[in-house]
């Protein structure tokens, strides 16, 4: 793969070491994931009881959020690429605050939701995909670790943030609540992202969406279109598995309990998803210096898809099942940051990130309409069987890609 030389890094610049700042970008993604995309996990009741507001509105406002993510996403990408990571997370804190803020002295639902698009503006500059961004624009190939070490930061949100929500709720109220999160991304994130993240040099912003294809390729019109078809579909295979997530991530609990399972089993049964996604993270992390990051995603879809595919067939042991899917999509995250990274290159990384985030986050603001419309409708096994199809669809489109990236000379 071609590298560009006004494209590329000076030589006198040194990243900081990852020691440095993995700690600091993992502190601050457990506090914004925590503080927006699992904030109404807690908060959701507790708003509608308060307010009288439609729970199904205040649950939408996350929705609305995560579809402006993917809106700003290609140009969160490409600000990155440009200036670097920590102006845009930096920015990304400054909106986080202020939507928290607006949620807190909402007055009525109208401005509740305009708050939740402004939350979407820091969603889409501060969470996973901007992060990878700014670790692939510091460390280039050598983020490679990085991204996968602070997933396992990342899958402790919930963890800490579900408890301290709870907490804050009980004690000050849903509104303190979300003042106090703002409090937290102006006096904590803010400061860490300026103070503790370094500043890069600038470059220039390419126009092109993928990299440059091999001189080879330009022998034929089929071989010079391989890279925008890879693009397409790694970008495909990750937004298939996001709306996979995101769907079962809302409705596992009531798929449980169309099993005849009590809500308190259902409950203590989906608590098996997380500690097999942090367990899938750093067994991950052991072993992936010896594959392409195309067997991270491989074995991620291949998992989901037997996970699925066993609560489908009504396997009796269940835990087997959520072990299965919370292992895949746990290195799904990864994989979601090392395989653009190991296949396009460092030169354009941030943003074919931008770009690869914004059908993956429309499609998780779409999720949970969709899966709650295919309960409706067809029932809960029946929308299972949807899901194990689209879980088989994309194992076979990343092996697909496979072989466009073997014929292609990128593996």
């Amino acid at each position: 793969m071609s590298v560009a030389t006004s494209d590329a890094t000076p030589s006198h610049y040194e990243p900081p070491r990852l020691l440095f700042v993995i700690p600091v970008l993992g502190v601050t993604q457990i506090l914004a994931w925590g503080s927006s995309y699992y904030l109404l996990a807690v908060l959701a009741q507790p708003i509608a009881t308060d307010t009288g507001w439609p729970l199904a509105w205040v649950v939408g406002g996350l929705s609305l959020g995560l579809l402006v993510a993917g809106i700003v996403s290609p140009r969160v990408g490409d600000s990155i690429q440009r200036l670097g990571g920590r102006l845009v997370l930096a920015t990304s804190a400054v909106f986080l605050a202020l939507g928290l803020a607006g949620l807190a002295l909402s007055p009525n639902l109208p401005l509740y939701v305009i708050s939740w698009l402004v939350l979407g503006v820091g969603m889409g500059a501060g969470l996973y995909d901007a992060a990878f961004a700014t670790l692939g624009r510091l460390y280039g190939q050598r983020a490679r670790t990085a991204i996968a070490t602070l997933t396992l930061f990342g899958g402790f949100a919930s963890t800490v943030c579900w408890p301290l929500s709870a907490l804050l709720v009980s004690e000050f109220g849903w509104r303190n609540a979300c003042l106090i999160y703002a409090a937290i991304h102006v006096a904590v994130l803010l400061p860490l992202y300026i103070f503790a993240l370094p500043t890069e040099p600038k470059r220039d912003l390419r126009a092109a969406l993928v990299p440059e294809s091999h001189a080879a390729d330009a022998a034929s019109p089929v071989a010079a279109a391989t890279p925008k078809l890879i693009f397409g579909l790694v970008a495909l295979v990750i937004t298939i598995s996001s709306l996979i997530s995101a769907m079962l991530s809302v409705h596992l609990l009531t798929i449980l309990q169309a099993r005849e399972i009590a809500l308190a089993a259902a409950v203590a049964l989906g608590a098996i998803v997380g500690p097999s996604q942090v367990g899938a993270r750093a067994i991950e992390m052991l072993i992936s210096r010896f594959h392409h990051p195309i067997w991270t995603k491989f074995a991620s879809t291949v998992f989901v898809a037997i996970g699925v595919g066993l609560l489908w067939i009504g396997f009796p042991i269940i835990a087997a099942a959520l072990i299965f899917y919370g292992a895949g999509i746990g290195i799904e995250s990864i994989a979601r940051g090392t395989l653009p990274l190991a296949v396009f290159g460092e030169d354009r990384y941030a943003s074919i990130m931008g770009r690869i985030a914004m059908p993956s986050l429309i499609m998780q603001a779409a999720a949970p309409s969709l899966g709650a419309l295919l309960i409706d409708v067809y029932g809960a096994h029946d929308a299972l069987a949807a899901l194990l199809s689209l879980a088989l669809v994309n194992v076979l489109l990343v092996l697909l890609l496979y072989v466009f990236l073997l014929k292609g000379g990128r593996l």
